[in-house]
């Protein structure tokens, strides 16, 4: 029988279940709101103190079943460098938030030398991207046997522990590689890669020694996954992530399918031994016949970028130049943002440059690819300014007007409350060109002078040079 979808769970439901003191130990002004929030999976079951309380233990228990997702929540790495792969429960994005990003992991060969290895660890540590407010990294560490020496392989693995923290996938078919790898970073609790029909009963074993989670393997065989599956959790394994096999090139919609056919019959017929994190390895594309290494890196963006949508909740890749490993992230983040709340930036006063009392007064939206691409303009033409940002709800200026959330009235309250009045002898204020059918009512409610804006803020420089200082109110 299919598990209930987290969708088709009521709040009332979840609401027999608990306490019902309405303590507001929890931060929530009673159980009813709580229940609420833990149906949409923004608190957790550990934040009702009382639930934890030993005469609550089969409550407990309960809505620990109940609110459970189809697809197992696994961890790997240690303290704040923990990260989750998994515990989805939707197919679809829509349907349901989607939670835990899917982790992005570069991959390091035993084979380089100890400062060309130290050097691309840095650089994976190091790496950042702002995007949108965002900043934009890499999340873990994939170190291959490449030689097949375990020697080789612990050097490189104490080298990785001693420089850098991020969460750990060991990679190997040899148990005998992987042990000694494991054995060089205590601890860490890395992601063992792999064990398949040849190799799992050395591969559970040293899961269970090291208390590891394990990847399962059957490339391009479900029957033999699941089959897999139901063998190692019978040894007591729960930690198990699986590995449907990745193909690129023609073979990437023989990838998709196996991808989509897993995570669907986790999700919707209810199948447990599917129910785990699934890892892609968009690194393929550098396993083949072709040698070159940009097309290389464009094919490993393309599966990457195929395997965030389906459904891939860890991805070892190998390219990290900035253009093959940006498109992955930033399509992870637009993936992974809750679409029902937009993007948004904190409403308030901004200055750019070194404003004084005579410096133009702009206003704009708080969604935040508005405001960070304003700012980025307003920056690229060295313009001196204030920037009243409105709360416009996270929409955009066009969507915002068009809605009546960004307003004469609203424009109105926002200088108010900002004090950009207190800082300027002038009383004209520039409206973004697209909110240009409010620029009557805003004059009015304001009291300023309202000059109508570029559509586009990449126009401000060229506006501002002739429009700034304007005439005579």
């Amino acid at each position: 029988m299919a598990r209930r979808s987290i969708t088709e769970t009521s709040p009332i439901e979840v609401y027999r279940l608990l306490p019902r003191t309405n303590c507001g130990e929890c931060g929530e002004p009673n159980c009813m709101a709580f229940a609420t929030r833990l149906v949409n999976r923004e608190v957790s079951l550990e934040s009702c103190p009382p639930l934890l309380l030993p005469e609550h233990d089969s409550d407990l228990a309960d809505l620990s079943a109940l609110l459970a997702p189809p697809v197992r929540a696994v961890r790997i790495g240690q303290a704040e460098r923990e990260i989750t792969l998994g515990g989805k429960y939707v197919v679809q994005r829509h349907e349901f938030t989607y939670h835990n990003p899917t982790c992005c992991a570069l991959a390091v060969d035993d084979t380089l030398a100890r400062e060309e290895l130290v050097q691309r660890l840095r650089t994976i540590s190091e790496f950042s991207y702002n995007y949108i407010g965002r900043d934009l990294r890499l999340d873990a560490v994939a170190l291959r046997s490449a030689t097949g020496d375990p020697d080789q392989f612990r050097e490189a693995a104490t080298t990785i522990a001693a420089t850098c923290k991020l969460p750990l996938v060991l990679c190997s078919p040899d148990p005998d590689v992987l042990r000694v790898g494991a054995e060089a970073v205590p601890g860490r609790r890395p992601l063992l890669h792999a064990a398949d029909r040849t190799n799992w009963r050395e591969m559970a074993l040293l899961a269970l020694d090291t208390d590891s989670p394990l990847v399962v393997s059957a490339p391009d065989d479900l029957s033999g996954l699941r089959s897999l599956t139901k063998t190692l959790r019978a040894w007591g394994i729960e930690d198990l992530v699986l590995d449907p096999g990745t193909f690129v090139g023609p073979g990437l919609a023989h990838t998709i399918r196996n991808f989509s056919r897993c995570r669907n019959a986790a999700i919707r017929d209810g199948d447990e031994l599917l129910g785990y994190p699934l890892l892609g390895a968009p690194i393929a594309a550098f396993a083949g016949e072709e040698l070159d290494p940009v097309r290389c890196a464009f094919d490993e963006a393309l599966t990457a970028s195929v395997l965030l949508s389906r459904y891939a909740d860890i991805l070892i890749l190998q390219g990290l130049e900035g253009w093959s490993v940006l498109p992955t992230l930033i399509w992870r983040f637009n993936l992974y943002t809750d679409p029902r709340k937009p993007v948004a930036v904190e409403a308030g006063l901004r200055e750019f440059g070194s404003p004084d009392r005579v410096s133009p007064v702009l206003v704009t939206a708080n969604y935040a690819l508005t405001y960070f691409t304003v700012e980025s303009d307003i920056k690229a033409a060295n313009i001196s300014c204030y920037l009243v940002v409105a709360d416009t709800g996270g929409l955009s200026v066009e969507s915002a007007v068009a809605g009546r959330y960004f307003s004469a009235a609203g424009i109105a309250e926002a200088l108010e409350s900002s004090g950009v009045a207190e800082k300027v002898d002038h009383r004209v204020l520039v409206i973004p060109g697209l909110a240009a059918r409010l620029s009557g009512e805003a004059a009015e409610a304001t009291g300023w002078k309202v000059l109508v804006g570029p559509k586009d803020s990449s126009g401000l420089g060229p506006f501002m040079k002739e429009r700034w200082p304007p005439g005579p109110a």
